[in-house]
């Protein structure tokens, strides 16, 4: 009985703990993992903190929490959601349907295999690749975000959803480029890279097709590859065919600051005293704008209504648009306007 419990303890550590490579690991149990003979945390067990959430695990009372074992401390934080929030705002998923800055849902089909601005500010420019299909009858093809283009501090990225004609989970679906350049991501959760220059890092968020890129002090994207299902493809009649799953991309943006002037499909929700076009009360509320956000590719930004400036110097500097304290948003939908600011009476 001795050994069989010796055994069975074993066991639910080893599924208590999980160790990836460099300095940071995740955890996923109510203790912490081992960092490693290599670590100042060496042999010590971390309590995650209580505030953590749970973990969707089949260790009971599971949560996920990360330490980082180059801390004296060896302290460990809660881990935050890390897929994208598809109701929430600056959400862009399936046929694209978009959650704006001031929290109304709106849809923006786009045109197949033509590119929009989705956001375009003086220091940051983010375009989507549309694609699509259109069966038998339809007036309109559906379409969906295939890939992602930004421009910033004179630097590109690209994110894109590869091309497949069956879905395997196993796989990864995920194409990343720095400017022009593959980047070298390697498979499994939280494996990272960084840019040279540190100015943009991408990590997994799971094994495969999950991700967070994050531009410090500009934007944070969550990003997830999904196909159209079977059970999709039933339900809004697709009619997808045989030899392409459509892979496709959903977004969160989550932005650090934003001039008033911002502009783009998402980005113009942003600006203080837009007014949303959808009609309220639509059950699919489509707005316009292809002839204004057209961009000639993934990576330019020559949109009619496009105001990125390439000649910007980026993070902290003075030719960035910083809302003074004066112009701040208070009210209601200030609030997602992106400042991380607190308001009080």
């Amino acid at each position: 009985m001795k050994i069989l419990a010796s055994k069975r303890s074993l066991f639910f550590t080893i599924l208590a703990t999980i160790v990836v490579s460099g300095a940071i690991t995740q955890v996923k149990a109510y203790t912490s993992t081992y960092c490693g003979p290599w670590s100042r945390c060496a042999g010590k067990y971390i309590e995650c903190p209580s505030e953590c959430p749970e973990s969707h695990s089949y260790i009971p009372r599971a949560r996920v929490c990360r330490i980082d074992c180059e801390d004296p401390k060896c302290q460990s934080v809660c881990i935050r959601k890390y897929t994208p929030d598809c109701g929430g705002p600056g959400s862009a998923c399936g046929d694209p349907r978009f959650i704006g800055g001031d929290n109304i849902v709106f849809y923006f089909h786009g045109k197949v295999n033509e590119h929009f601005s989705l956001v375009s500010d003086s220091n940051l420019q983010i375009n989507g690749r549309f694609i699509g299909h259109k069966p038998t009858g339809r007036p309109r093809p559906f379409t969906w975000i295939q890939a992602l283009g930004l421009l910033f501090n004179s630097h590109s990225i690209s994110i894109e959803a590869t091309k497949s004609a069956t879905w395997v989970n196993e796989i990864d679906h995920l194409k990343f480029s720095y400017d022009g350049e593959e980047i070298p991501l390697g498979l499994g959760a939280l494996s990272t890279w960084k840019s040279p220059e540190g100015e943009v890092e991408v990590e997994r968020t799971s094994a495969v097709n999950s991700v967070i890129v994050n531009i410090p002090g500009v934007v944070e994207i969550l990003v997830n590859v999904v196909p159209i299902t079977a059970e999709d493809d039933k339900i809004h009649g697709y009619h997808v065919p045989s030899d392409d799953c459509f892979a496709h991309l959903e977004v969160q943006f989550k932005f650090s600051r934003l001039s008033d002037n911002v502009e783009g499909v998402l980005g113009r929700t942003y600006q203080p005293d837009f007014v949303n076009p959808a009609k309220p009360g639509v059950a699919m509320a489509v707005v316009g704008g292809e002839d204004k956000y057209r961009t000639t590719s993934l990576l330019s930004s020559d949109c009619v209504k496009c105001i990125y400036d390439s000649s910007n110097v980026g993070v902290g500097k003075e030719k960035q648009m910083i809302k003074e304290p004066s112009s701040l948003d208070c009210s209601v939908k200030g609030l997602f306007h992106g400042n991380g600011i607190v308001c009080k009476k």
